[in-house]
């Protein structure tokens, strides 16, 4: 009977050793008066999952292809890194996404114009004070409703937000119009010491004598449109003047180009989706295509301030959506095994033989998988991390700006490369890295580690991009875990 209650202590000694690796100490109790036990209150904020995304867990992977790639006979960086967890798009960001983006550009410009007197002067559809009668910014009014049955006026407004085809008399949504303006506060740059408006907090070296007059210089990111209506987005260098100087703000032209499929396949007829794979609603649930990195960006932008306006006061808590990180990107794709694919063996076919992927299996046959050119998304099996095409359909843009060195001059911990060329910089400078291989591709090419490029402006057939967006908090999940357990005992 002693040797059975000594074996079932061990065991439950062993057992408790194995529940996790944090064995920290457990609460305890309040000490006395005077002595510091934190600050308590307050009410934590747990992020619900947002809508269509899915959480990749924090963790690491080795970066790279392990091996020589026979295709270049290069061999490429391999890197041990380590990412944060974030929450991704299940899927690529689809038409139907994206034309949500559209209309609500076309409306807010339309509202505008409603607004303005020389298309009847409503100013309703317009904010200009508070609650208290106090003015504030000039802003839209989204409660008020489009008129049904606009007068003259008002039918003047709608009408100027179309152009029709002199030839052939078609009218359609006046694309160059679709112009949406952002705004981006750069935290990283403000929080440089460099940068501090206060010149003795930019060196703690207390052997240093620091100049007073030392001009700090910045780069600032500004965007206007001339008179001719062109959109100039620079890059300029000035003094530090305030913080004003770390708000960045683009102007962004969002409308899909929809000719890119003529103009990547020469000699090919494909007429049919430049008439019809954005504006078929039979395509909604296809990736949308031919928005270039900038367009991309701008639907991250527009996607927070749409989400923002709805949270209230949870609103500070909450980052931004964002294009991934070219780490986070292959870390999602490679799954909770780090494997070559976004599934589990070096096969492209189950033993069915269905593939896993929409890719170009063969030479010139690109039916072969069942596909054409792109499918909608979802509906081949998701990875590990619950992710849907992470091989092949479209290639997806990400965050990072390319280099040959790859993960060689990348961080080891949440590594990223950022640069936003302007339109002055060399051209070579607007390279970003694009992952997953598209529906074009062979299968060496929609390998996790892959890794190619395009340039930042070009809109292309078979390139796409998801979103990100990083934990609202970074603590402990098993930490968590020998909290909630050690709750439990406590209460039995």
């Amino acid at each position: 009977m002693r040797k059975n209650i000594i074996t079932i202590c061990l065991s439950v000694a062993f057992l408790a050793t194995l529940t996790g690796c944090f064995a920290g100490k457990s609460a305890s109790t309040s000490g006395r008066g005077g002595e510091v036990t934190g600050v308590g209150g307050g009410k934590g904020f747990r992020e619900p999952t947002p809508y269509g995304m899915t959480l990749v867990k924090r963790g690491w992977l080795r970066m790279g292809l392990e091996k020589q790639d026979s295709l270049w006979g290069k061999k490429t960086p391999v890197k041990d890194i380590s990412v944060d967890g974030f929450w991704m798009d299940e899927t690529e960001v689809t038409n139907s996404e994206y034309k949500q983006f559209v209309e609500w550009v076309k409306d807010s410009i339309l509202r505008t114009r409603l607004a303005d007197p020389a298309y009847g002067g409503d100013e309703t559809y317009m904010i200009t004070e508070d609650k208290n009668g106090d003015p504030v910014t000039p802003h839209l009014n989204w409660a008020k409703r489009l008129p049904r049955k606009p007068n003259e006026d008002e039918q003047r407004a709608f009408e100027s937000l179309y152009v029709t085809n002199p030839v052939t008399g078609e009218k359609s949504l006046d694309a160059k119009q679709m112009n949406y303006r952002y705004e981006i506060y750069d935290y990283t740059a403000a929080a440089l010491r460099r940068n501090r408006m206060n010149p003795q907090d930019r060196n703690l070296n207390t052997d240093l004598t620091v100049d007073p007059n030392e001009v700090v210089m910045i780069s600032k990111d500004t965007a206007y449109v001339d008179d001719r209506g062109v959109i100039h987005n620079e890059t300029i260098n000035r003094p530090l003047t305030g913080p004003w100087d770390f708000l960045n703000t683009y102007i962004v032209n969002i409308y899909p180009d929809t000719t890119c499929w003529v103009n990547d396949f020469r000699n090919s007829d494909n007429e049919i989706y430049l008439r019809n794979y954005f504006s078929n609603p039979t395509y909604n649930d296809y990736p949308v295509v031919g928005v270039t990195w900038e367009q991309a960006n701008a639907f991250c932008a527009w996607r927070t301030e749409y989400l923002l306006k709805g949270l209230g006061r949870e609103a500070r808590y909450v980052q931004r959506y964002r294009l991934p990180t070219e780490a986070e990107w292959e870390y999602a794709a490679r799954g909770k095994n780090q494997d070559e694919f976004p599934w589990d063996n070096q096969n492209v076919k189950n033993g069915n033989g269905c593939f896993f992927a929409n890719f170009k299996p063969d030479r010139g046959n690109y039916t072969k998988d069942g596909n054409l050119i792109t499918s909608k998304v979802g509906i081949y099996s998701a990875n590990s991390n619950g992710l849907y095409d992470m091989a092949g359909n479209v290639a997806e843009w990400t965050s990072t700006i390319y280099t040959e060195a790859g993960v060689d001059a990348m961080n080891d911990f949440n590594p990223q490369l950022d640069y936003k060329a302007a339109r002055e910089d060399p051209y070579r400078l607007k390279k970003k890295s694009v992952r997953g291989g598209s529906w074009k591709d062979p299968e060496s090419y929609i390998r996790s580690a892959w890794r190619t490029w395009e340039y930042q402006n070009q809109p292309r057939s078979y390139i796409g991009f998801r979103c990100v967006r990083s934990l609202a908090s970074s603590s402990s999940e098993a930490a968590k875990e020998n909290k909630k357990s050690s709750k439990k005992k406590r209460r039995s």
